[in-house]
């Protein structure tokens, strides 16, 4: 017995050739829209379908909302006979118990479920009223990247360049209204009649070229995931400077991400300065709770010497009521 579900963009059709009383079956998963799917059926009493997306991290950051009809059409009864449902009409899908159709008839031999995608609809990222994937949804997509891409081309190719940014060893073309938007402490530098707006020129001596270039990266939506790995803590210092919270929350969560024993006295530090509460406890649980500041004693002893005052402190409160719990 077959349990693949034959499909078209907006057509689900599952062939089962016999169903046996008291049983269940489910099918293989079918792609439609953006989410994979799976129909069930099931014989008691009654006869149920259920139509339900994949449990996945899309399905429930972008839950469909969906209008669809489902069919049960007998191959075995003269002429085809269907059994038609009502209809559903944006009804928001998460779960297998979302979309489930009971029918008194009991079909017998073959038969098809036939289920046809009228339109499916996910909330946008920024909110509001939610958008067809199959209409606005998809041309908002498409007019982004579109502007993402014209937008990385104008800082890659220098297209129309109207100020400097002079880096510790080199110089960037960049663009007033571009580093404006994304930044009010640009946005008053070009304001106001400040040095930057008379020169043309923006000095950022404390960034090398390569991080300067992963920062313009950013804000220009020309986001590339290595040199953003690579230069995490210059592109943190930068977001904190220049007042760009997104940035300074991307590398905040990604800095939480991989601490280790070659690293997690620097990001203690990094969290202290930036203030950073999530990166600081995570450090403080790696190095009290798992006991890993044992496994690097010479880097603690130097980190003692140099730290902070006020961090150390912190530190030694969290050890003291480590062992105060054993």
């Amino acid at each position: 017995m077959s349990d693949r579900v034959e499909t078209t963009p907006r057509l689900a059709q599952w062939r089962i050739d016999s169903l046996s009383p008291f049983s269940y079956r489910k099918s293989d998963p079918f792609k439609i829209g953006l989410w994979n799917w799976y129909l069930a059926v099931g014989k008691n009493k009654q006869l149920f379908v259920k139509l339900y997306p994949e449990g996945s991290s899309l399905t429930r950051e972008k839950p469909p909302i969906a209008s669809l009809t489902i069919k049960i059409v007998s191959l075995s009864a003269p002429n085809r006979s269907i059994l038609i449902h009502p209809g559903i009409s944006d009804k928001l899908l998460k779960s297998s118990d979302d979309c489930v159709w009971s029918v008194d008839t009991l079909f017998t031999g073959r038969f098809i479920i036939d289920v046809e995608f009228l339109d499916l609809k996910i909330v946008p990222p920024s909110g509001g009223e939610p958008a067809s994937i199959w209409t606005s949804y998809q041309v908002a997509k498409h007019t982004e990247a579109v502007a993402l891409n014209s937008l990385g081309r104008m800082l890659t190719e220098g297209i129309h360049t109207d100020i400097t940014i002079n880096v510790a060893d080199s110089s960037i073309g960049a663009h007033r209204a571009i580093l404006a938007t994304r930044s009010p402490v640009f946005h008053s530098m070009f304001y106001h009649d400040l040095r930057e707006k008379e020169l043309s020129t923006i000095n950022i001596s404390d960034m090398s070229f390569d991080a300067c270039r992963a920062f313009l990266n950013y804000i220009y939506g020309n986001f590339q995931a290595e040199e953003f790995m690579i230069h995490r803590i210059a592109l943190l210092k930068a977001a904190d400077k220049y007042d760009i919270p997104d940035l300074k929350e991307a590398c905040h969560e990604s800095l939480v991400e991989d601490i280790d024993t070659r690293n997690v006295l620097e990001r203690f530090q990094v969290a202290h300065l930036h203030q950073l509460p999530k990166l600081k406890s995570s450090c403080i649980r790696y190095l009290v709770n798992f006991g890993k500041i044992y496994e690097i004693l010479k880097d603690f002893n130097d980190f003692m010497q140099s730290a902070d005052r006020e961090l150390i402190a912190e530190l030694f409160q969290e050890v003291l009521a480590a062992w105060k719990g054993l």
